[in-house]
């Protein structure tokens, strides 16, 4: 009777209380973590995808730390701590808790947007290509709230940090919209895919070369003078832009424009250019090179020389190259190229007297 009157006293004192409660809570995070790994994780093992072994993976730990949050919450109310002590403990441990479970939360996320993407078909909106976009977009709303609900913890009122922030907002956005206009632009060129890495591209028609990196700021291009330039999103966004590697094949069209004068044989012409041109360095054989009659032109008839070509870094040799081959056939051919020539009439001469 004596010993039961003292296990009864003991469990009467608070302290006691609460150490038994840590106690049980820490057995009753493992027994969870058990029951998760004996049954959810064999279970999943047994699926034909991992998809489901890692999510089972990422969230044991997280279940495990939330129902020992949940003892010490609950040893924590039984100490009856003083004035100006509960709320902060309390606080404190709600905040480890949604932080894990924010952590947890972007992984498992992150995971089913990965996969996600590689499954996708052709018209879905995740594809690998957008994959960071939604992986971004993922993240910041699960900080954003992992902020919001630390807030509510810590009972902060948000209305003054809320008005705060859009008037901060507000002067941050005249004051960065260069650097903010980058950032939408790199969204929008990761999701809408215009070009990719290895694709050869030009801007404006003065800048060309190919697409080393896709930055969430800028784009970096290799030039033909292996000289790689850092371009900012947002003139990308504006500036026109031609992907010549953006086709259904991988060889490319070139155009080579020349001149003959009026009164040439047509015929002749063809022959002698596309003799010359058929087996110049670094040109496709098929489609063959071909030439042909654009326009009457103001001192001659305007012809275009049409060659493939599927390497896209010689496409400058290969203009190069076919000029120089269509410049030396006209000449060995006697077939006259033309140049601006202005005629002079006088139609009467000053009295000399």
């Amino acid at each position: 009777d004596r010993s039961m009157e003292v296990i009864e006293e003991l469990l009467a004192i608070s302290y006691v209380q609460a150490l038994g409660v840590a106690l049980l809570s820490v057995v009753a995070a493992f027994l969870v973590e058990q029951i998760i790994a004996r049954t959810i994780a064999v279970a999943a093992s047994r699926t034909k995808t991992d998809l489901d072994d890692a999510i089972v993976e990422i969230i044991r730990r997280p279940i495990f730390i939330s129902v020992l949050l949940y003892g010490l919450s609950w040893s924590e109310d039984l100490l009856e701590l003083p004035d100006g002590f509960e709320g902060p403990v309390e606080a404190l441990l709600q905040t480890i808790a949604i932080i894990i479970w924010t952590v947890a939360v972007m992984r498992v996320g992150g995971l089913l947007l990965e996969t996600g993407s590689a499954k996708a078909r052709d018209r879905s909106m995740l594809q690998p290509r957008t994959l960071p976009v939604f992986d971004i977009l993922l993240k910041t709303f699960a900080i954003a709230a992992c902020c919001y609900f630390v807030f509510l913890a810590w009972n902060v009122d948000l209305t003054g940090w809320l008005a705060s922030a859009g008037i901060v907002g507000i002067a941050v956005g005249f004051a960065a919209k260069d650097t903010l206009a980058n950032l939408i632009s790199g969204l929008v060129i990761l999701a809408d895919a215009p070009y990719k890495v290895k694709d050869w591209i030009v801007l404006d028609n003065d800048l060309r070369g190919e697409v080393t990196h896709i930055g969430i700021r800028s784009t970096r291009i290799l030039t033909n003078d292996d000289v790689e330039i850092n371009v900012p999103n947002g003139v990308i966004g504006n500036a026109q832009l031609r992907n010549e590697s953006g086709g259904p094949h991988v060889r490319q069209r070139v155009r080579v424009k020349y001149s003959v004068a009026y009164g040439s044989d047509l015929a002749r012409v063809r022959e002698v250019v596309t003799g010359a041109i058929a087996d110049t360095p670094n040109i496709l054989t098929s489609p063959a090179a071909t030439t042909r009659i654009c326009s009457l032109g103001e001192s001659g008839l305007d012809f275009e020389a049409l060659v493939w070509i599927e390497q896209h870094r010689t496409r400058d040799d290969v203009i190069a190259a076919v000029t120089t081959r269509i410049y030396d056939a006209l000449n060995a051919a006697n077939i006259e190229i033309p140049y601006n020539k202005t005629d002079v009439y006088i139609k009467q001469m000053p009295d000399r007297r």
